[in-house]
């Protein structure tokens, strides 16, 4: 009787496959942020992982992983040896997909993840101090070309550091020092320890009308400084984005990566994200996976033509 029992209920739960495998989701979900708490990408996943749980009715939280911007990214390292189920989930910055594959982390090469969509472009801005007399790039390189001048960035590999060399190379100079600091707001250039740095617009809000922004780095002009132009409207060679978006490791299936889409794109809407935006300067938006893809398709081909500058 045992055994009839027992192949009876195998046959009812392969007949009713509910039964077998719970509806996502039934447990807690990671939204990971390779970056400390707090800059843009962090507060909007917040967002994200809020909505998520509100949804859903299961725990969803945001884990800081942080591990800089040109490697070894320990948070995406994570998600990729995570099940494939979309119980963790990576918010992302274009370095991962563009650089994690080439610079020997064996989990991210070949590229083990795919986007669920983008949703935000970071405002960097190269920007001098409000008595440097040059309000301009071109106004810069004459400057440069007969004195010295010292630029701060967040770190040389990093992609806006690399665009603001590229930048400075096409235009014929370069600069005569440049540093990495942790933190590039009002006090660094107050205190003379750069003339030029490569920052995001959010680090110079309190001073951003004794400041003067040259250029901007990204696909569109910053809403708070619409009159500075972008690094691509300078030179379009140089054109490139530096955005942030969702990924899950490819063989999540698709059920999944439509419940995590459906909130972040409804998120990204809201009045909330839409209030940051303007209050901060960065871009808010949904954009699908379809076209991220073919995003990071162009934006490995423009830093592979950055890189080659650089050589």
């Amino acid at each position: 009787m045992k055994r009839i029992f027992l192949a009876g209920a195998a046959s009812l739960v392969a007949l009713l496959p509910g039964l077998a495998t719970a509806e996502y989701p039934e447990k807690p979900v990671e939204f990971v942020v390779p970056w400390p708490p707090g800059d843009s990408e962090d507060v909007l996943t917040r967002m994200i992982a809020d909505a998520f749980q509100e949804e859903y009715g299961v725990p969803a939280a945001v884990v800081n992983k942080p591990g800089g911007g040109g490697g070894p990214f320990p948070g995406a390292v994570e998600v990729a040896t995570a099940p494939a189920d979309g119980y963790t989930v990576g918010s992302f910055i274009l370095a991962v997909p563009v650089i994690g594959p080439n610079i020997g982390i064996p989990e991210l090469n070949p590229n083990p993840f795919e986007p669920l969509g983008a949703f935000l472009t970071y405002p960097f801005v190269i920007v001098a101090g409000a008595d440097a007399p040059y309000s301009s790039i071109e106004e810069l390189a004459a400057y440069a070309g007969e004195n010295d001048v010292v630029l701060g960035h967040y770190g040389a590999p990093l992609i806006p550091t690399k665009v603001t060399f590229a930048l400075a190379q096409q235009n014929g100079f370069s600069f005569a020092a440049d540093a990495a600091f942790d933190l590039l707001d009002c006090n660094t250039l107050a205190s003379g320890d750069v003339d030029v740095m490569n920052t995001t617009i959010q680090s110079i809000l309190p001073c951003l009308d004794d400041v003067q922004v040259l250029a901007s780095i990204g696909g569109e002009r910053i809403s708070l400084i619409p009159d500075t132009p972008t690094v691509g409207e300078l030179d379009p060679t140089l054109s490139l984005s530096l955005w942030n978006g969702l990924f899950v490791h490819q063989d999540t299936p698709a059920d999944v990566r439509e419940k995590i889409i459906a909130v972040a794109r409804e998120t990204m809407t809201s009045e909330r994200a839409q209030t940051y935006m303007e209050q901060t300067g960065a871009l808010v938006y949904w954009q699908d996976a379809e076209d991220t893809a073919a995003q990071i398709e162009a934006d490995t081909e423009a830093l592979g033509r950055i890189n080659a500058m650089l050589e």
